[in-house]
């Protein structure tokens, strides 16, 4: 804990007297614009990549960014149950499912090595973006940034499930976007919800070398 600790007096040294006032407010309750449905991996933090304060977005994270489908029933669901306070309760106004490059879950699913007592079932979501995109062939580094954006599209129409979302996206006050993250260039793309295309967030920051937008590295 020494390592949080000291980091811990860095918020409160240089973070806190600047934001106290907003924290203050926060305190009153939060209406954030944004759910970002990102990656538990520890190099993809939302927060950071998109320069956000706090109380802007609300955060779901788990293994390779995914949203399991709509299924009412007797077990424990902790991200359709974030989602639907997401939606119902803070109403939020956009839904951002953020993948990104390197992706250990989207990689063990591609090697067939998702085991443990938990994360094959949860990774075999990814199984319809897979299907849909045929088989890897010999080079699978080519193949597995197809496959981490394949799994945001799933995502996305997972989302589309669930009578909540698919009500407020209908009626015009909820939206839906996928986007990608480049860990090692830092480069973001964002789905063309008309054409499915992930382009460059910004002109002229690509994620990698040109090429690369439909290949390998992001």
């Amino acid at each position: 804990m020494d390592k949080l600790i000291e980091g811990y007096r860095e918020f409160r040294r240089s973070r806190w007297p600047e934001e106290r006032a907003h924290y203050e407010e926060l305190s009153k309750g939060q209406r954030p614009e944004f759910l970002v449905i990102a990656c538990s991996d520890s190099r993809a933090d939302p927060a950071t990549i998109f320069s956000a304060r706090p109380g802007e977005l609300f955060v779901i994270r788990n293994v390779a960014n995914l949203i399991p489908p709509y299924s009412p029933d007797s077990s424990y669901h902790g991200v359709s149950s974030a989602l639907e306070y997401a939606v119902t309760v803070l109403q939020v106004q956009h839904i951002v499912v953020l993948g990104h490059a390197r992706c250990g879950g989207v990689r063990a699913f591609a090697d067939d090595e998702a085991a443990g007592e938990f994360i094959g079932r949860w990774m075999s979501l990814v199984t319809p973006a897979a299907e849909r995109l045929g088989p890897p062939g010999d080079d699978l580094t080519a193949y597995l940034p197809r496959l981490e954006r394949a799994a945001v599209e799933n995502s996305l129409a997972n989302l589309m499930t669930f009578p909540c979302v698919r009500t407020l996206v209908e009626r015009g006050r909820l939206n839906l976007h996928g986007a990608f993250f480049g860990i090692a260039t830092g480069g973001l793309l964002v789905r063309d919800p008309d054409t499915g295309a992930f382009e460059p967030a910004v002109p002229g920051v690509l994620p990698g070398r040109r090429s690369t937008l439909r290949a390998v590295e992001v």
